[in-house]
């Protein structure tokens, strides 16, 4: 139980350690840090962004509102500069187009009039072709969010860097680029607009990227490059509060994240390397009603705003942003990391292969050599047998308690009691934590029933080390492999293995191995570093998935990667103390304490409100669950584009894996109808599904309940069919008319025998599939009001006789933020939902043609 304390202990100094803030400065402050970043004057900024609310791209509170703001702080900027600066305001406001797929769904991304604030300051003799480095985030958010974290604190915090920078006596060596782009939410669009339209965009030689997916907490770097290891470089030679992880951008690019920033499209499109920052904690408030500023503090704007202003001067005054286009520094990763934010290190992969296989073998075989020396011949064939058994025991622990885990997680599910850690992430540490303890307590027991040798020449403490060889064992035979198929994510248990070896040498050159006190008393003092860098894993990843599992979608058990998780990081953290349970005179004492422990977590989840997953924010600490409804319209066209039906309902979609039994509680007592089981998906081009976000609602369920038509005005997108023209045998072009400046899609389902072969739209003509159906799915975002535009589409048919229906064509006009305008029924429907629930409400209008 003192080991079981010792972890506890030390998961709650890493716990405080990795949410710590530095203190903020304020006004005060500036006659002694002249040139030092002040929060309270980004503050300043972003209570006004707060306030102005949600700004979803084409309302008027972003494109007016927001974007008239911004350009008010960005002269007072300019007039507050030195002399010896300049300030070059833009004001972009771009059209274009472009392929992109999300989790796997290929889409066309359409963007007319999005705005983009692009302010340069020029660095010494800037020529118009020197490197420049670029900051860029985003001022847009989602319908129902006023998006203070996301992204208003990094528009704070860029628009108070500009105005430090623009007043230091001394231009930066380089030019530095502050991008305010309006339409990221919808997704990445304004970005896209600015690195392949604007002049500018060709001096980009790096950037440093501002996004959130939390509510504050430490900004950490999840991505970067890539290559380009030099970036990593810059970053540990500047930042003063580091917090970056290889695994964590292994993680994020491995999909397991449902979101992705602009750093995509300047990768993808601008071919320009760069760092990707981002606040984790508190991702429950992420996209909802609860990121305003009322969850924030200035020492997270402080914190960031000092890692940033660091990290930027540091780069436009280095040598390797001239350098950044040369072959030789583009190849090549970085494994970084830091250690509870105290200390960073990083190193190239080429350098990980002889550390990460020097420190393993080391790992196994000091401890034996030392062991050996101590017990000499007659014991040296026992070690080995004894390291192989505490290898098969961490084995069999760790197996025994990903099944334990992963039975929990399903029992728990098939009870109705899915996410009852949402609220209280403490009941893992009961629910699954302590299984998986119980479990390596039970392999350790098995190891010594089965294989128990009572000629033995090793004393009890010898033997425990031996065991201890064997864990080294386990760790090295995961360590090399992983080295060597290119995971940097293997310094994790790199560190684990240092750890053993600085360990196993005091104990050698003390002479320890013999004295049971003197060399436990050294090994639970190294295992203290131990397990606090492993304990702070276990909160970068539970402050990480648990949030995102309230928006994950109901298809999979969110039980199986917590508890998955939650196995592996006791793994992490014990697997150098689980040996121990040797020593114990009585193990069933330990195992029953554990036994009841489980026991009281699960009747804390099931039978207590302390496992209701959902809380409001009258504790000021909202963990909500999530839903988006919609009211919908839907009219079908025939041929002669003449209606020959309309029906209209709400649409649900199920966020999260106990979604279901909200929506058929709300629905009550009329049924709602699974998406894919709906009448329509048998005659109408994807279900007749009004679409807007294809990626989220083909990849979540969706329910379908009838009801009355929602109030719709005239300012809907048309889309008027000027007519046909043939353009050889078997290739036909229809010719649209499309009007409106509101959010809208456009899906393409050809007929049978009939391929979408090109469109005016973009080059490309990307294709997905849905309930059986290829079609092709345009998401078209309007900024700024536009004037009416030409489309057209052509098609391909193998009879050149063919004279048939060509495509269904479906125009989908979502309306965001239209309150005002909301039936009473809808209404009515929405206050059905308890206040633990955040809906983001829409209304849409679907017209289906046929063509």
């Amino acid at each position: 139980m003192f080991g079981v304390v010792l972890m506890l202990f030390c998961g709650t100094v890493s716990s405080y350690l990795f949410t710590s803030l530095p203190d903020a400065l304020t006004r005060a402050d500036l006659e002694s840090y002249p040139g030092a970043f002040i929060a309270e004057r980004a503050w300043e900024n972003l209570k006004v962004l707060n306030d102005i609310g949600p700004k979803p791209t084409g309302s008027g509170a972003n494109e007016k509102l927001t974007a008239d703001y911004l350009k008010r702080e960005i002269e007072l900027i300019r007039a507050s500069k030195h002399r010896n600066q300049d300030v070059l305001v833009e004001h972009q406001v771009v059209t274009g187009g472009y392929p992109i797929a999300f989790m796997g769904n290929p889409l066309t991304s359409i963007y007319r009039n999005v705005q983009n604030l692009v302010v340069k300051l020029p660095g010494e003799n800037d020529n118009g072709t020197n490197p420049v480095l670029m900051l860029n985030s985003h001022f847009d958010s989602v319908a129902s969010s006023p998006g203070a974290s996301d992204d208003g604190a990094s528009v704070a915090v860029m628009l108070e860097i500009l105005r430090v920078i623009s007043r230091q006596p001394v231009r930066n060596r380089y030019s530095i680029i502050f991008l305010f782009n309006g339409a990221e939410e919808t997704p990445l669009q304004a970005a896209h607009g600015f690195i392949t339209q604007h002049p500018w965009a060709k001096q980009v030689s790096a950037f440093l990227n501002l996004e959130s997916a939390g509510s504050g907490g430490k900004e950490v770097l999840f991505q970067s490059g890539p290559q380009h290891p030099w970036m990593i470089d810059v970053y540990a030679r500047a930042i003063r509060h580091p917090f970056a992880h290889a695994v964590a951008e292994e993680v994020f690019q491995s999909g397991l994240i449902p979101s992705d920033t602009d750093f995509r499209i300047f990768r993808d499109f601008g071919h320009v390397p760069g760092m990707d920052f981002a606040h984790m904690i508190e991702g429950y408030r992420y996209h909802t009603k609860y990121d305003n500023i009322d969850y924030l503090s200035l020492p997270v704007l402080q914190r960031t705003g000092d890692n940033i202003l660091a990290l930027t001067r540091e780069m436009v005054n280095s040598d390797e942003l001239a350098n950044a286009g040369n072959e030789e520094t583009t190849k090549g990763y970085s494994v970084f990391f830091d250690f509870l934010g105290l200390l960073f290190v990083c190193y190239s992969t080429d350098a990980a292969i002889t550390i990460n296989s020097l420190v393993a073998i080391l790992a196994v075989l000091m401890p034996y050599f030392g062991l050996s020396r101590s017990v000499r011949r007659l014991g040296e064939a026992t070690i080995i047998k004894e390291a192989v058994y505490g290898f098969l025991a961490t084995v069999l622990g760790t197996v025994m308690s990903l099944i334990a885990c992963l039975i929990m997680g399903r029992q728990l599910d098939a009870m109705g009691r899915a996410l009852t850690w949402f609220s209280t992430p403490y009941l893992i540490l009961g629910l699954y934590c302590c299984p998986a303890l119980l479990c390596h307590c039970f392999a350790q027991v098995i190891v010594n029933k089965v294989f128990a040798d009572k000629k033995t020449p090793l004393n009890l403490s010898q033997t425990v080390q031996s065991r201890l060889i064997g864990v080294s064992l386990f760790w090295a035979l995961l360590v090399i492999p992983l080295t060597f198929f290119g995971i940097r994510s293997a310094y994790i248990f790199m560190v684990l293995l240092l750890v053993s070896v600085m360990s196993s040498l005091v104990i050698a050159v003390m002479g320890f191995q013999n004295t049971t006190r003197k060399w436990l008393a050294v090994h639970l003092g190294f295992q203290l570093l131990a397990m606090l860098w492993a304990t702070q894993y276990y909160h970068m990843f539970m402050k990480l998935f648990v949030p995102i599992s309230g928006r994950s979608g109901g298809a999979k058990n969110p039980e199986y990667l917590v508890g998955s998780i939650a196995a592996l990081c006791t793994l992490l953290i014990g697997s150098y103390m689980m040996p121990l349970v040797q020593m114990l005179k009585r193990a069933s004492e330990l195992i029953s304490r554990l036994t009841v422990f489980i026991l009281i977590a699960l009747l804390m989840a099931c039978f207590t409100q302390v496992g209701f997953p959902y809380r409001d924010d009258s504790a000021k600490a909202p963990t909500v669950q999530r839903h988006y409804v919609t009211h919908v319209l839907r009219v079908y066209h025939d041929e002669r584009g003449l209606v020959r039906d309309t029906d209209s309902g709400f649409l649900f979609r199920e966020m999260d894996r106990n979604s279901v039994r909200m929506i058929r509680g709300v629905a009550s007592p009329e049924e709602v109808i699974p998406m894919r089981q709906m009448n329509t998906c048998e005659s109408e081009i994807f279900c007749a599904v009004p679409f807007y976000s294809m990626w989220h609602q083909i990849r979540f369920d969706n329910y379908w309940l009838p009801g009355p038509e929602p109030t719709t005005d005239d300012d809907v997108v048309t889309l008027a069919y000027q007519g046909r023209e043939k353009l050889s045998d078997n290739r036909t072009r229809l010719t649209f008319t499309m009007e409106g400046s509101i959010q809208s899609s456009l899906i393409v389902g050809p007929k049978p025998g009939v391929k979408l072969v090109g469109w005016s739209l973009i080059d490309e003509v990307p294709a997905t599939v849905f309930n059986g159906q290829l079609g092709h799915f345009a998401l078209i975002t309007h900024g700024l009001p536009g004037e009416p535009w030409n489309v057209t589409m052509d098609f391909e048919y193998a009879d050149k006789h063919y004279e048939s229906l060509l495509a269904d064509v479906a125009i989908v006009t979502t309306f965001w933020e239209y309150h005002e305008k909301h039936t009473q029924d809808f209404t009515k429907l929405i206050n059905k939902f308890p206040s633990w629930a955040h809906v983001i409400p829409s209304v849409a209008v679907m017209n289906i043609y046929v063509f």
